[in-house]
Parts: structure tokens; sequence; C-alpha cells
């Protein structure tokens, strides 16, 4: 017993002998061995740490593309169609930028659960609410909601035949024709009676609507009051022709267009929704209406409430004036002058009226403005219809040119708010409306004189000095006027206002540098009369000259009329403002005198010869308006 545990003794003794000496080694090992192998170790640990995160990154990257988010690639039916290598088609969604170019599996999987998974919502009708019409939607012309020159009666219909073939093959359609009852409109109205079939057979509508019943016709007529032609509408448009052939003129002068618009449209809407129809109102007249104040705003309301397209064939307003005046055959050979109101194209008169002093305004009397009177182009913008210009005052201007002049197709009230914002507008406007005011008219002084003595020289001389005093005072409250919008006239970015304002404050300017100059070369004549240089001449005439002969401050106005006339011709080519900004300046500023021979008797007093042939004209067409029972002296309305 005591050997075994001397045994184990001497065991225990060697195992702690042996280890005490293994820690004395340890202790013998240098230090700097030890450190590297403590930085070898974390090195280590920190490439496998590495390595997982990359393997982890990858795996997360494969996983992406394998289990799509459906919110990734849900469908945005605000997103607009891009035309072009930009388009939706050339955007990678994300996870397919972050795929591999070669993971070819990965792409084919992507695009089985694109072709599968993705779903579009299907639309939802509920019969009792009123869906928008194909063609609201999607005009069938360019210029759907504007003014269009077809080309003449005929290439209105033609274009109108185009308008009615796309909305029948959306939607079956009500049309309704409501003519003008004006004795100027009766050639209009025959010509399309001629061709009314047509608008129904060019395209194959007529067959269309008699298989299918998807086309109805329905006839009016207006002038003080409204006439239905038609009783119900119709499909078979031939027995519609010789109603339209029927239809009585009215001379009143009345052409209460809106209030037609307003009770055909309320007429067949009950119709219109029973039926399910779309309706469309095609108006044919010449002029402007006599009712756009009173009614216009409550015709736009309803049209655009029950989606009728509103359409015109008319004709062009003269520039900046509400009325023209023609030549009307008022019976077989016999023309007498008859008053048109064909505009204005604007809401309120934008161009100021004054003769052009020293030259024949003849050919400026009916210039065009390119566009249709305000109210009736307005309806067609409003209703996404289109005003036809079918005739046209000259002289006319390029479409292009006067793409950027359109008027201001707003409200009434929209108008006068916008006038109040901007004192230059406001006082064009004023200005403009001042010069059509009969008490406001400025008078034109006369620029020939007779002179057989020197005492009737002088009295007519002197005629002569007050109405251009007149017209001078006049002159300068029209530049006080325009005057005031003076400051505001560079806040104006519209080209049309822009043009108008310096066309006015130029012609103004321009006037009163002639007014200035004629009452000079008076006096100076009434004081040293002329002396003739050739033996007949019994009369002196004043003509345009280039010297101004005047005080300094009357050179500063002609400096600044020429700068602003010169301006508009420079800014705005092609349109009406520079063609009167060059009427203007055709003559010079200046007057000089140049002898003439006039028939005269001894007081000084022009002897016209008879004429024969001009009295017979003047009696045959006193005669006519006395049958119509209108008086002579004034140009029959039509």
């Amino acid at each position: 017993m005591s050997i075994a545990n001397s045994t184990r003794d001497v065991h225990v003794e060697e195992i702690v002998d042996v280890e005490h000496r293994s820690w004395l080694n340890m202790k013998e090992v240098p230090a700097w061995f030890i450190s590297l192998g403590v930085h070898l170790l974390i090195l280590f640990v920190l490439a496998s740490i590495t390595r997982i995160t990359l393997l982890d990154s990858e795996n997360a990257i494969i996983s992406s593309i394998e289990e799509l988010d459906d919110n990734v690639f849900k469908l945005d039916p605000t997103i607009q169609d891009v035309v072009g290598s930009a388009g939706d088609t050339e955007i990678l969604a994300p996870s397919m930028a972050a795929a591999p170019v070669s993971a070819k599996e990965q792409q084919e999987a992507l695009q089985d659960q694109l072709e599968n998974d993705i779903e579009a919502p299907e639309p939802i009708f509920d019969d009792n609410v009123t869906q928008p019409a194909q063609e609201e939607l999607t005009a069938a012309v360019e210029v759907t909601g504007e003014t269009d020159r077809p080309g003449g009666v005929a290439g209105a219909i033609d274009r109108l035949t185009l308008e009615i073939a796309a909305a029948v093959k959306e939607k079956k359609m009500l049309v309704v024709w409501l003519f003008d009852v004006s004795p100027s409109v009766s050639q209009r109205r025959n010509e399309i009676a001629d061709r009314f079939e047509n608008v129904y057979k060019q395209l194959g509508i007529l067959e269309a609507a008699e298989g299918e019943d998807s086309l109805k016709t329905a006839v009016a007529a207006f002038g003080a009051t409204t006439q239905f032609v038609t009783k119900d509408p119709v499909s078979d448009v031939k027995e519609v022709v010789s109603q339209i052939r029927s239809i009585k003129e009215d001379t009143s002068g009345d052409e209460n267009v809106f209030s037609a618009v307003t009770q055909v449209s309320k007429r067949w809407l009950s119709y219109k929704r029973s039926s399910r129809r779309n309706m469309m109102v095609i108006v044919v007249t010449d002029e402007a209406g006599t009712d756009a104040v009173a009614n216009l705003e409550e015709t736009i309301l309803l049209t655009k409430r029950n989606g009728i397209k509103c359409y015109v064939v008319g004709n062009a307003s003269p520039f900046g004036q509400q009325e023209v005046i023609t030549q009307f055959e008022i019976e077989p050979g016999v023309k007498v002058p008859a008053v048109s109101e064909t505009g204005p194209e604007t809401v309120m008169a934008e161009r100021i009226k004054l003769p052009f002093w020293g030259q024949s305004d003849y050919d400026i009397r009916q210039i065009s403005s390119g566009y249709g009177p305000y109210a009736l182009t307005r309806l067609c913008a409003e209703t996404n219809g289109i005003y036809f210009i079918t005739e046209d005052t000259t002289p006319t201007f390029e479409a292009a040119d006067m793409r950027a002049y359109h008027p201001d197709y707003i409200s009434i009230r929209d108008y006068k708010m916008m006038l109040d914002k901007n004192m230059a507008k406001r006082a064009l406007v004023q200005t403009a409306t001042a010069t059509r005011l009969s008490k406001r008219r400025l008078p034109q002084p006369t620029l020939e004189f007779a002179a057989n003595t020197d005492n009737v020289l002088r009295q007519a001389v002197t005629a002569a000095q007050k109405p251009v005093s007149e017209l001078d005072y006049g002159l300068t409250e029209l530049q006080m006027m325009l005057e005031q919008g003076l400051k505001d006239r560079k806040k104006i970015k519209e080209p049309r206002w822009r043009a108008n304002y310096d066309l006015a404050l130029g012609r103004v300017l321009a006037n009163r540098v002639r007014a200035y100059g004629y009452n000079t070369v008076l006096a100076e004549m009434k004081s040293n009369p002329k002396v003739f240089e050739t033996k007949g001449n019994n009369a002196w005439r004043l003509v345009a000259a280039k010297d101004v002969r005047s005080s300094p401050s009357v050179r500063k106005l002609e400096k600044q009329a020429m700068e602003l006339l010169n301006g508009v011709i420079d800014e705005h080519p092609g349109t009406p403002w520079a063609y009167l900004a060059a009427k203007e300046l055709e003559k010079p500023l200046g007057w000089k005198w140049q002898e003439m021979k006039m028939n005269l008797d001894s007081s000084g007093n022009r002897v016209r010869k008879p004429n024969p042939r001009f009295e017979e004209e003047q009696r045959k067409k006193r005669e006519a308006l006395k049958k119509r029972g209108v008086n002579g002296n004034q140009p029959l309305k039509i």
C-alpha cells in the first residue's frame, strides 16, 4: 500500500515537473513571435467575416429576382406614353438593372412572372353615370375648338361631313342645323341645300343611318325668333331639303343666335338622353349675333354641361370693327349700301377709330381680323367645335402669322378683371371705346381750298382752322388717356395687346404732328397768300411732305410716333397692326402747298357737272329701299 502510494506520488511529481518546465520554456519565447501570431489570427477572422457578407449579398440579389415585389410592377394609369428613345420601354425596372446580364435563366423567370402576374384593372361602367363620348376624347380634326378656313361653303360642308362621320362611328348622333333667316344668308342656305344630301352620302353615312338608325337630323331657323322647321328629328334628309329652301326671310335685322342655340338644345335634350345619342348644333350665318351680352354665358353653360358640340359656318370679323358696309343686291341689278354686324373679334373694342388723314382709307375699311366674331368663336371653342370662315374681307393675312395673335376667349367678367390688373390694357380699351362715341368723333379737315381771289382763299382758310383746333383737342385727350397706362405697357406679355397699344399711341401722336403742321401752314397762307405759277389755276391743295414745320416739341412727338409705328412693323410683321402702321407712315407727317384747278363759281363754290347715269342709279336705289320701308339716307341693315 505504501509502495503504490509512493509510485503515484512519483508520477504526479513528474507531471508537475513537466508542466513547470513547459511554462518556463514559454516564458523564454520571444515577444515578437507571439505578437505575429495574434495579428495573423485577427486577419483570418476578418477575412472570414468579409467572405460571409459577400455570399449573403449575392444571395440577396438572386432572391430579389426570384421573389418579386408586386408593388414595383403596379400599373400607373396616369403615366403618359413617351415618343422616341426615352419611352417607357427603354427604362429598366430596378431589379432588372441590378441583375447580371449573363443570367439568362433569371431574365426568363422575370419575364414569365411579368406576363402571368401583372393584370390591368377591368374598367367599371355604371349605366347611371353619363360617360364621355369617344369623339370628345379624341378630336376628329386637329383644329377642333379653333377657327378654320376650309375654302368657302363647299369646303365647310366637306369638313362637317368628316366631323359627322367620325362622331357616328363612335356613337349614335343627332345633328341640328340652325339657319340664319337674314336676306344676306339666302344664297348660303340654298348652296347648303344643294349639297345637303352629300353631307350624308360622301362617306356612306346615309346608308349606315338608314340601316342602323344611327344618325338623326333636325332643322331650325332663327332671326328675331326661333322657328322649328322639323318638329322631330328625321332619318330621311330628302324631305329636309325642300324645307330648308322654304325658310322665310326676316328683314328685322335681329339675329338672336344664342337664344336659338339654347332653345334647340333644350327642345331635343330629352330625345338625346333617351336615345343615348351625342348631339351637334351647326349654325349657318354671316353675322355675329345681336344677343351675345344677354345669352352667351347661359348658352355656353347649357351646351358644355350636356356635351353638345357647336359649329358655325360664318364670316370673318373685320379687324377691330363691329360693322362693315357692303353692297347688297336688293333687287336684280340694284345694289344698295348695307350694314352687316360681323364683329368684332374681341370682347370689347381694342382698336382706336381714326381716319387716315391725307389719304384714302377705302382699302382698309374691311381689313380682315383673321378670326370669327368673339361670341360665336368662343361658343365653338368652349364646346370643342370649330368656327369655319367661309367668307372673308380684304386684305387678309396668313394664318401662320396670326397664330400668336388670337383674341382672349374668356368671359366678359374675366375680361374686365384682366383690364383692371393692367392699366395699359384698360387705357387702350377706354380710348378705343371713346373713339366710337358719336360725340367724340374727330373731324377730318379739308385739304383743298378755293382761291380764285385772295378774299375767297382767306375765308376758306379761316373756315378750316376751326375743325383742326377741335381735332387737336380731341387727339390730346386720346394721348392723355393712353399715356395713363404707359407704365404698365412693359408688363404686357401678349403680342396682340402690345401691338394694339403701340399702334394706338403711335397713330395718335402722328395725327397730332399732322394737326400742328396743318395749322402752321394755314396761318402762313392766310397772312401771306401764295401766287399761282401756272396760268388758269385757281385753288390750292395740301399734300404730305417730309418737312414738319413746327416747334421742337412737335418734332419730338414726331420722333416718338415714328419709333412706335416702325416698332410695330418690325415686331409684328405680316399682321394687321403692321399693315396699319405702314399705312400711317405711307405719307410723311408734314405738309406743303400744291396748286390746282377747280370748277368754281364767283363765290368760290365748286360747281359739279350733272351726271345723268349717276342720278338714275340713285333714284332706283331710293325706290328699292322705299319698298322695304327703309329711309334712303340710312344704309340697309342685313
